[in-house]
């Protein structure tokens, strides 16, 4: 398994391009790149019949089926060559109407086409809004050589939705036939399916798409488009029956009439064609049989997976007469198959998620048959719940079930010991605004408002602990604000804000805001204006207008007031708005909304700032203007007071722990250059004006090792893969290139990224199967099953759900260490990332061997950027023996991607390095250690403390004496050095003096305006930010003398007025004294205090130092971390520290 791929290399034995080329294969596909090829694997075989036909598709985006519009129409060629014609829809029920009309004889009056085929996409709410359509299309049947397809994104476990969404039952009061596809290639068949019959009974026919189908992947063959679909011949009523469309003519007995040929010969055909093309199977023919199981879709794929698991393979169901059932189509349960299946069974077992639907189907059928199985499903024999009725069915979630019900009738694998719940961790990852996203700050609300929240990424506001964006409540798609109606007759509240993106305006909110003109209530819309549908992809928005036609049509539609604020106004022209609309700066979105709130009626304010990550996506691209000025944070002059993250709630102002304690830093990797950090009160803000005809030098990245095979042997079962992440980090990606590698080299493979909601920078997690042969029955790692656990985030990983995938008895760990903080960590100061030895601890209880390290640094070191930490974290497992995929094909597959390739391979071949040469690894990304500086404290020398605490004050002191002088240090080396003896005869435990030697630092050193201008100019620093970020450099200021003046706004230091910092910095002579112009500012005075107190207060408490009050000394010692930030800040901090100190019966007085 020697490595033998170079950059560059050219894969032409592999074309991504084959995925949708008729007969191309085999290759890998997702669910929902399957969709494609169905269609032009359908158009093949139009073709192979004689028919000129066409495809239509329309629909509305919405997880799982999020990414279907922006595949096909990335695929242009493809879809002409097939002529395939893709029209995103405003809506889902107008997408519905457009897909009915193109079965419309009028469409077909041309010879060029023998019919069109139409497609409809969408999730499930958006089958409910599409149903009078599809209620109308399918009672009047579809044309016979075109046909209806729904592609319905079903969410059971409500991971994407406000609400668990199953369609089935819905559809089936309509009398449209569900088909459940369990992978990409029964996507492929049951679509082809689908259509021809639709084409023979007339009726829409739906196709029911999970996510576990839509977001896995499978290895696909190149006959699987090689369908031969027969349309049975009929009888209805002694007569013949062949299908035709029912002319549409609106007389009571003329509707009715469709209805019974609905419900009476077509549906006759459904059940009739579900027979001759064998779309229901007995998987498992067990002779002599008591027990049978009935399931569909990817149910039963899970069932039989826990089967399996339970020690129930075919050859062992077949020895244990245990019959098995899997229904392709759901709904109408065909009779046929049910009474074959059923014949000598005295049990049959449904498995299907939520309430009893086949269930009740199976049952109609067999009532009243001789001798008819009991039926047992939701409910045991003894009306005991079995099957549960909420959330998603899983392998693991249905050991339990299975195992009650096939008690007594086969030999079961014992159930394992009960595994221990490890205890909640103290925070977790959660979804969250991506970096720069404008709902960070739009949805913020004006003191004593209410809010209400939608359907948009807007409503992350619903998890989040900001107290000013709290809404009260959620409302459907298009209802935005309805409820307001309702509400405010009874509410003494006059006025309430409601948020709606500009997506679902377009898409149906629109009529909610003239229902609250019509109501005449007092609500203020925030109309978020980002230019995409952001939650779903970045489409663009259908049936969108430009901001000017925008504001007259609300006008028009009675709005009292609108105000329009925008991060860049000056896009707009003012004489294009109506008289009365008003343009302003973002940073007045507080003054727009109180002034708002005061109107009586419906007003709105429009937030204007274009999608970050669609913003960050087209900068890469060239189609919009790159931001030139980068973001730095000065560490040395941060507080670490979180007020940047309150500002912004941006992820990519990331705290981080230091030597010095808690500051904060701009992630460049993933900053999407909002530039809103800079309004936190606080001068450690650098703006880098780089310049974008000089290309940045590429970081030199040292050769890696050639490092031995770990030689592995030959896989001769299927191995399980179990990766966490967070969302929009690549973790997808590294499934897919794992999973092409594992088909490169022969494999069987099969896939499952778990994303929904957590792609905004929330837990992702994805499994990988592969092995010898077909992998069967689930694409998903089970419980306890998995061969190896790939931490590329740990705290992601340690959660006790993702954790119980591991086996302490065969499961390999390998993890980064990174800290990325999670949006609460941003916004709250307070809030701790989980100590690594916790963390750690919590997986190595879960597997049998574990290696950790900090991939993101070691990337950053090696490659000047975090993009490639992904592979070295591959590479490791790979090394360690986790991931038995050989090498040079799973650099092949880094080229197929065609990302960065050289990057990745090189990030892959160190990460096999940091396991084969650790030495070397080490050397290369070695971390620097804690700056020291290179000033003599003679004090030291004399000074009796050892360990930790000389470490401490060996770093401490001589920044005293850059901040001052000798006396300064001396003082404090002085002070430390008579707790640290005070404490030697008490204790040997050494808290109480490191806490000291922490915190009295912290408070000799404040940071007024001559440290800041030291620290700020200082050349290391400036040196370091060059090193960062390549241009001029400026400060982002707000003096406090200008304070009046400024009102919180910030000036620019440019390169022009460094020297006049630096000067600055050279009077720090004056601090403390009567000269000093800065001395008697109210901050400054209440910093001396606190300094003269913190002495004396650790000073008494050493002089009363017992075994007893040791405990308090320490706990006192450590309270001025909370002393943070810098004018209003600090002293709100301050004051929270006086409350703190009162509470344990200590006054300070400032």
């Amino acid at each position: 398994m020697t490595a033998v791929f170079e950059p560059g290399t050219s894969f032409e034995a592999y074309d991504l391009a084959d995925r949708y080329r008729v007969g191309a294969g085999p290759v890998l596909l997702t669910g929902i790149q399957a969709i494609a090829r169905m269609l032009v694997e359908q158009r093949a075989l139009d073709q192979r019949r004689g028919l000129r036909t066409g495809t239509f598709i329309s629909g509305y985006p919405g997880s799982p089926l999020g990414g279907l519009d922006q595949l096909l129409l990335g695929l242009p060629k493809e879809m002409a060559d097939a002529d395939i014609t893709v029209v995103p829809g405003l809506n889902e029920e107008l997408a519905a109407t457009a897909v009915w009309g193109s079965q419309s004889a009028v469409t077909l009056d041309t010879e060029r086409y023998d019919g069109v085929t139409g497609v409809w996409y969408g999730k499930g709410p958006g089958v409910d809004r599409a149903l009078d359509a599809m209620r109308h299309a399918n009672m009047y049947g579809a044309h016979p050589t075109g046909g209806m397809l729904m592609l319905v994104g079903d969410d059971p476990a409500a991971k994407s939705s406000t609400v668990p969404a199953v369609s089935e039952r819905t559809l089936a009061s309509l009398g449209i036939p569900v088909l459940f596809p369990r992978n990409a290639s029964e996507i492929v068949e049951y679509g082809m399916e689908g259509i021809a019959l639709s084409r023979a009974s007339g009726c829409v026919v739906a196709l029911k798409i999970v996510a576990d189908v839509a977001d896995g992947a499978w290895v696909v063959n190149p006959e699987i488009g090689v369908l031969d679909p027969v349309t049975p011949k009929t009888q209805w009523e002694g007569v013949p029956y062949t299908y035709e469309p029912t002319k549409i003519e609106l007389f009571p007995d003329r509707i009715v009439g469709a209805e019974a040929k609905l419900y009476g010969p077509r549906m006759g055909v459904v059940k009739a064609y579900a027979a001759e093309n064998r779309l229901n199977r007995i998987e498992v023919k067990a002779p002599n049989a008591k027990v049978g199981i009935v399931a569909s879709g990817s149910c039963y794929d899970s069932m039989r997976q826990g089967l399996k698991d339970l020690g129930l393979g075919h050859d062992d169901l077949m020895a244990a007469g245990i019959r098995v059932l899997r229904l392709g189509m759901m709904w109408p349960v065909e009779p046929t198959i049910v009474s074959e299946f059923a014949d000598g069974l005295e049990e049959i077992v449904v498995v299907e998620d939520k309430t009893s639907f086949i269930e009740q189907g199976i049952r109609e059928i067999l009532y009243g048959a001789p001798s008819a199985p009991v039926i047992i499903g939701k409910k045991d024999r003894n009306g005991v719940p079995l099957v549960p009725l909420d959330g998603e069915l899983t392998a693991g979630r249905l050991l339990a079930p299975l195992r009650r019900a096939l008690k007594g009738h086969a030999q079961l694998k014992a159930a394992g010991p009960a595994r221990i719940d490890l205890p909640l961790l103290s925070t977790s990852r959660t979804p969250y605004f991506c970096s720069g996203c404008p709902h960070n700050r739009s949805t913020a609300l004006p003191d004593g408002s209410l809010g209400g929240g939608g359907i948009g990424c807007h409503t992350l506001v619903t998890a989040s602990q900001r107290e000013d964006s709290a809404v009260v409540g959620i409302t459907q798609m298009g209802g935005e604000g309805s409820q307001w109606i309702g509400q405010a007759p009874y509410s003494h509240a006059g006025h309430t804000f409601q948020n709606v993106g500009d997506g679902t305006f377009f898409h149906s909110a629109q009529l909610a805001i003239q229902a609250c003109v019509a109501a005449g209530v007092n609500i203020t819309y925030k109309l978020l204006h980002n230019d995409v549908v952001a939650m779903t992809g970045a489409q663009k928005r259908q049936g969108a207008v430009e901001m000017a036609q925008l504001t007259h049509k609300l006008m028009n539609e009675g709005v009292k007031a609108i105000i329009v604020v925008a991060d860049e106004p000056q896009r707009y022209r003012r004489n294009k708005f109506p008289a009365g609309v008003r343009l302003w700066h973002r940073d007045r979105l507080d003054d727009a909304q109180r002034e708002l709130r005061e109107v009586e009626g419906v007003t709105v304010l429009i937030y204007d700032q274009h999608c970050a990550a669609d913003a960050r996506r087209q900068r890469k691209r060239g189609t919009i203007e790159a931001r030139n000025t980068k973001i730095v944070i000065n560490e040395a002059v941060c507080e670490g007071c979180g007020d940047c993250g309150v500002k912004s709630n941006c992820l990519s102002v990331q705290p981080v722990e230091t030597e010095l304690g808690r500051k904060t830093r701009i992630d460049q990797t993933s900053c999407n250059t909002d530039y809103t950090c800079v309004e936190g009160e606080c001068p450690s803000f650098m703006a880098v004006e780089t310049d974008p005809t000089v290309k940045k030098a590429k970081k030199s990245t040292p050769e890696p090792p050639t490092v031995a095979d770990p030689g592995y042997g030959e896989l001769e079962r299927t191995y399980g893969v179990f990766m966490a992440g967070i969302g929009g980090t690549g973790i997808v990606t590294v499934n897919q290139v794992l999973a092409t590698a594992a088909l490169r080299a022969g494999f069987g493979v099969e896939s499952l990224d778990q994303v929904g909601m957590s792609q905004k920078a929330g837990p992702v997690t994805a499994h990988l199967r592969f092995g010898p042969g077909a992998i069967d029955p689930s694409n998903r790692v089970t419980p306890g099953s998995a061969d190896a656990l790939l931490g590329f985030d740990l705290l992601t990983l340690a959660e006790g759900k993702n954790l119980a995938y591991g086996d302490p008895a065969r499961t390999r760990a390998v993890v980064s260490t990174s800290k990325t903080p999670t949006g609460p960590m941003v916004y709250d100061k307070d809030i701790a990332y989980p100590a690594d030895d916790e963390l750690l601890t919590r997986v190595n209880s879960a597997t049998s061997s574990l290696r950790a390290f900090d991939a993101l640094a070691a990337a950053e070191t090696l490659f000047g950027n975090t993009a490639a930490a992904n592979f070295l974290l591959v590479g490791a497992a790979y090394q360690t023996g986790a991931l038995p995929i050989p090498a040079e094909a799973i650099e092949e597959a880094i080229g197929i991607n065609g990302v960065a390739v050289s990057a990745n391979v090189a990030a892959f071949r160190w990460g096999r390095a940091s396991v084969a040469a650790p030495e070397e690894f080490a050397k290369v990304t070695g971390t620097a250690t804690a700056s020291v500086e290179e000033i003599a404290v003679p004090a030291l020398d004399a000074a009796t403390f050892d360990g930790e605490v000389r470490r401490l004050a060996e770093v401490r002191a001589p920044k005293l004496v850059a901040f001052q002088n000798q006396a300064i240090a001396r003082d404090y080396v002085e002070t430390v050095d008579r707790i640290w003896n005070a404490e030697r005869s008490v204790t040997a435990d050494t808290r109480f003096s490191e806490a000291v030697a922490r915190y009295l630092f912290k408070l000799t050193a404040y940071k007024d305006e001559y440290e800041v201008a030291r620290l700020l100019t200082a050349p290391a620093a400036l040196d370091g930010v060059r090193a960062e970020v390549q241009g001029k450099i400026s400060f982002k200021l707000s003096p406090p003398v200008f304070g009046a003046f400024l009102k919180g706004r910030k000036m620019t230091f440019g390169p022009r007025t460094h020297f006049m910092l630096r000067l600055l910095a050279t009077m720090k002579f004056l601090r403390g004294t009567f000269l000093d112009p800065f001395g008697q500012a109210h901050v400054r005075r209440a910093e001396r205090a606190l300094l003269a107190h913190y002495t004396a207060l650790v000073t008494g408490l050493a002089a009363d130092l017992t075994e007893e009050s040791y405990a308090k000394a320490v706990r006192l010692a450590e309270l001025p971390d909370m002393v943070r930030g810098y004018e209003n800040v600090k002293m709100r901090n301050v004051e929270a520290y006086r409350e703190a100190l009162a509470a344990e019966g200590i006054d300070l007085t400032i």
